[in-house]
């Protein structure tokens, strides 16, 4: 449960941003604060989608292979599946409309310019999440909040 809610806090902190940023962006045309509400609940479910898939082993394959390539890996496998679950969304949303999920799909592909940057910014904020999470792996988790969290002392090596 504490790793979903780290998780799910910083897709939320991504996300919110986000949401800033098209309120800021959107100003003329009415983006809601309702929308913070909306990042919340995809942070959760997004959260959900990483824990389920880590559970599953997805992304584990170039385990042996520099914290990079595994990072860049993770980042591919669950931005592809948080893709996936975008789509989903708007499909549920169509459904409580009583819209065709062929209609809400439609529209999706309809926007490849949002797909794109929703999975360009999944992709930045992946890399550096799983380059982390990567690293408390290899470390332990006690090292690597050492080094993440603590200053190290004048003249010593490594924490």
């Amino acid at each position: 449960m504490e790793e979903y809610l780290i998780v799910a806090l910083f897709l939320f902190g991504l996300l919110g941003a986000l949401t800033d940023y098209r309120r800021l962006l959107m100003s003329e045309v009415g983006l809601s604060y309702l929308h913070y509400g909306y990042a919340a609940i995809e942070a959760l479910v997004l959260a959900k989608i990483i824990l389920i898939g880590e559970v599953l082993h997805l992304g584990e394959r170039f385990q042996d292979k520099p914290l990079i390539v595994v990072a860049l890996y993770k980042s591919l496998v669950f931005g592809f599946l948080a893709l996936v679950a975008h789509a989903l969304e708007h499909v549920i949303h169509a459904l409580v409309k009583g819209e065709s999920p062929v209609a809400a799909l439609s529209r999706l592909a309809a926007q490849p310019g949002e797909i794109g940057a929703y999975a360009l910014v999944l992709l930045v904020a992946f890399v550096p999440f799983f380059s982390l999470q990567e690293a408390g792996r290899l470390l332990g988790e006690e090292r690597f909040l050492n080094v993440l969290l603590k200053r190290p002392q004048a003249g010593s090596a490594s924490p």
